[in-house]
């Protein structure tokens, strides 16, 4: 928090390594007409000017903390049933900035005056939530990225604050969201689908690999991409391989984000990444080599799950081991997938569901 409003520096208006002071309305209008390859600037400065103008509605006026970057998009971390190093789910809200449609485009696949992303809050902040909700535009829409319990655990108060709200989802991930969290019809979304939310546009990315029915979601206007659980604010995310989660499916996704060259990864847990291309080569890179290290401790005898995740993840605090499991299961699948493990060893992996198994 900044201490004032005003930051004075004497200096030149350019500096040294191609940078340059400007204007906060410089500065959100360079944003707000971002293009792939063009020019970037990073949130540091001008989020000290953005907390005091965001519409004390966003936040109904009450405790929660938000953050709008890029321009458009608000970002409200809410305590959620998440796995650790997390407590927060990022629900993200999107609100029309204008009465109208600003593009002449007649094929959008849905409309509305605003838009919640993965509200996955406990019951300790749905009051919270419902404050928020009441003080959005009736016409909402609500997407889900994925079904697990800290991106849907708010649906229900969404649909008690907002009956005519519309749903969006994956039908894999309606098929898992239980009745008490969203009660009526959705709409279906299979990716490519075109969003408007007043001047603001929307591209709906099918994103498997952590699960089956993964979304993400493009805002075009700012060419910053909202990943879902595809990425984490630090550390990798971990897959799962009960719900569809695939390893190979996993790496198309990321090469498929990588060729959408964005600006910005917006995560559900933890901050956004402003070096997209860095944080994905590192995800690859940091994929490939556990997959090496699994196929090489198997060449050297290993022949239990826990034996390969004791050596694969020894740098990596046991607390984590279990989820780690996880990845290291389809790990295995990817490799059988490519004929470079024996049948006995793809066998008796099988047999390792659960985590008292995984103990045992």
């Amino acid at each position: 928090n900044l201490p004032g409003h005003q930051t004075h520096r004497n200096s030149s208006l350019f500096v040294a390594d191609s940078c340059k002071w400007m204007s906060k309305e410089g500065a959100r209008e360079l944003l707000s007409d971002v293009k792939p390859g063009g020019t970037r600037i990073g949130p540091y400065v001008h989020v000290g000017f953005v907390k005091s103008e965001l519409s004390s509605d966003c936040t109904a006026g009450s405790t929660l903390v938000s953050q709008e970057y890029p321009p458009g998009i608000t970002l409200v971390p809410m305590k959620s049933s998440t796995l650790r190093p997390f407590r927060t789910t990022n629900l993200v809200v999107i609100q029309a900035t204008s009465g109208t449609c600003a593009s002449k485009r007649s094929d959008y696949f849905a409309c509305g005056d605003a838009l919640l992303i993965d509200p996955g809050c406990c019951s300790q902040v749905h009051t919270e939530l419902a404050d928020l909700v009441n003080s959005l535009p009736k016409k909402l829409l609500v997407l889900v990225t994925h079904h697990h319990n800290d991106h849907v655990e708010g649906l229900s108060v969404v649909q008690r604050c907002n009956p005519d709200a519309v749903l969006l989802t994956h039908e894999n991930t309606m098929k898992r969201i239980g009745k008490g969290n969203w009660s009526t019809g959705y709409t279906a979304v299979t990716g490519g689908e075109s969003i408007c939310i007043g001047d603001q546009e929307l591209q709906v990315v099918f994103a498997p690999g952590h699960t089956d029915g993964h979304m993400g979601l493009l805002h075009v206007n700012t060419n910053a991409l909202i990943v879902g659980d595809h990425c984490v604010g630090h550390g990798s995310a971990i897959l799962d391989n009960r719900a569809g989660g695939n390893m190979k499916d996993y790496f198309q996704t990321t090469y498929k984000f990588l060729e959408m060259s964005p600006h910005v990864l917006i995560p559900m847990h933890g901050r956004i990444n402003l070096w997209p291309k860095h944080m994905l080569c590192g995800y690859l890179k940091n994929r490939k080599a556990r997959e090496a290290s699994i196929l090489q401790s198997i060449e050297n005898g290993a022949q239990t799950l826990f034996d390969i995740v004791s050596k694969t993840y020894c740098d990596v605090d046991r607390k984590l081991w279990i989820p780690a499991s996880f990845n290291v299961r389809l790990h295995v699948d990817h490799l059988n997938s490519q004929h470079k493990l024996p049948k006995d060893i793809v066998e008796m992996f099988i047999t390792y569901i659960s985590a008292d198994e995984f103990m045992g």
